[in-house]
């Protein structure tokens, strides 16, 4: 694939009287010099304009082009050619005649005839290497005398070569939350109270029903008594295990519903009675299933399981089935250990939150930053000013208090990426991406930007099969930079 092609042009004119030099490559100018990548190889080409320069009879010069990288880690020189004076030439051609050649042989050798215009043609290939890229070629020159002795070596720097820039990729910029116009909360809580057999009534000394109790009322004081919160509702659902049958414990889920929510109404008279709202759910084989996949070591788990997916009608037949496994240890095991977390009364608390100002949103982010609507924590992010750690510390806080929230980690994704923590943004946006064309775009170029490039492209093809219309020409220049890279 290497060829050099030497071209020379004699053209007539008045013979230099003065001094012979002896360096070269300041005399000698390049023209056309072009460096390109050629598919696997890099092609170098140039002409080298020798009309000024004088050269010692004596003298033979050995020139060869190499390819730096930019750091200066790397290096590639290409096939040299070769000057002789007036002496050495005739000195290789009797050489050459008796068949001891030297270095070098005819096609690449070049006499250089001082006073005369002479341009010698340059043209070689390389295998391509990436560190190649933003890197630089020299030409050196080595010069021996009479007998071959060494009379030093010389380098000229011709400029830079296959310049490489990062490809900007298209992705999301920092948004900006919708404002909420009212900050709906809602908390939710389970009330375990334990019951006398066959009983719905609140026992408070029964058990360790009044610790129960307690956690009930503090919850509701926490709310009651933030004078920034209202509340809009409480309901109350109650929840049996299938033991029994299923009309007894729809009723009894019904009734102790009803009496839990008697009792705390009437500890807080001061939430109107139109708030509440109770229901009675019955027999919970959806959270069944749930306590007996936390059970692996119970035996024939599997067979347990499919009864409960199989329990689409009849639930008293379901039990039944349970109840006729072999041996009888595994439904009393199912009685025993996981009917008890099924009986219970979840009650959620809905409230309104009303709006802060800069500086009390600053304070809640610190203590509650649930209370704070997206668009506020935002605010405070913007007034540490982006970049900043407080900037990224309260976006962080915003993606944890809103996981499910796209504007909140698209911006903390974002200043991730600016401060180069590539590995944290990457963490963050493949648990949070999924199905979000934009995020999965700012993974592939979070992916691309920390060298992953097989993870950046499967990213931004799952962007583009969300017809998120940026990530095709993002795929389109990850595979031209894959090209240019070598990866």
């Amino acid at each position: 694939m290497k060829r050099i092609i030497l071209i020379a042009t004699l053209v007539a004119g008045a013979f230099s009287t003065s001094p012979a030099q002896t360096t070269y490559l300041e005399s000698l100018q390049v023209e056309n010099r072009q460096v390109t990548k050629n598919g696997p190889n890099v092609r170098v080409q140039m002409d080298l304009r020798l009309d000024d320069l004088q050269m010692k009879s004596q003298h033979a010069v050995q020139l060869y082009p190499v390819i730096c990288s930019a750091d200066g880690s790397h290096e590639q020189a290409l096939q040299p050619v070769y000057m002789d004076g007036k002496i050495r030439s005739k000195v290789w051609e009797r050489r050459a005649a008796l068949h001891k050649e030297p270095s070098g042989d005819a096609a690449n050798r070049l006499r250089r005839r001082n006073g005369k215009a002479q341009t010698l043609r340059y043209e070689d290939e390389t295998p391509y290497e990436p560190w190649m890229l933003n890197g630089t070629l020299e030409l050196r020159a080595d010069v021996t005398g009479c007998a071959d002795c060494d009379e030093g070596h010389e380098t000229l720097a011709t400029g830079g070569i296959l310049p490489y820039r990062e490809p900007v990729y298209e992705m999301a910029v920092v948004q900006q939350p919708k404002a909420e116009t009212v900050k709906r909360r809602s908390e939710v809580r389970t009330a375990r109270l334990q019951y006398r057999q066959d009983n719905y009534q609140v026992l408070p000394q029964y058990k360790n029903n009044q610790a129960e109790l307690d956690k009930v009322q503090a919850s509701i004081d926490a709310v009651k008594q933030n004078t920034d919160l209202t509340i809009t509702g409480i309901y109350v659902t109650g929840y049996a295990s299938p033991e029994a049958t299923v009309a007894y414990n729809q009723a009894l889920s019904e009734r102790r519903a009803r009496t839990f929510t008697q009792y705390v109404q009437q500890r807080n008279p001061e939430v109107d009675q139109s708030l509440w709202h109770v229901e009675g759910k019955g027999e919970d084989w959806d959270g069944l299933r749930k306590v007996v996949e936390q059970h692996p070591d119970l035996l024939k788990q599997d067979e347990v399981l499919r009864i409960i997916d199989e329990c689409y009608g009849n639930q008293d037949a379901c039990e039944e089935r349970i109840k006729a496994l072999v041996p009888p240890d595994i439904y009393q095991r199912v009685l025993n250990e996981m009917y008890g977390p099924l009986r219970r009364n979840e009650y959620r608390i809905e409230y309104n939150v009303r709006h802060f100002d800069l500086a009390e949103a600053k304070q809640l982010l610190k203590s509650q930053p649930g209370l704070l609507s997206m668009a506020e924590i935002q605010q405070v992010a913007d007034s540490y000013g982006k970049g900043t750690p407080a900037y990224k510390e309260a976006l962080r806080i915003a993606t944890e208090t809103y996981p499910d929230n796209t504007t909140a980690t698209n911006n903390y994704a974002l200043s991730l990426m600016e401060a180069g923590d590539y590995d944290t943004a990457i963490r963050l946006l493949e648990q949070r991406a999924k199905g979000d064309g934009s995020l999965l775009n700012l993974l592939g170029v979070a992916q691309f930007k920390a060298g992953n490039m097989d993870k950046a492209e499967e990213a931004f093809r799952q962007a583009a099969d969300t017809r998120y219309a940026p990530a095709q020409d993002n795929l389109r220049k990850l595979e031209e930079a894959r090209e240019v890279l070598g990866k």
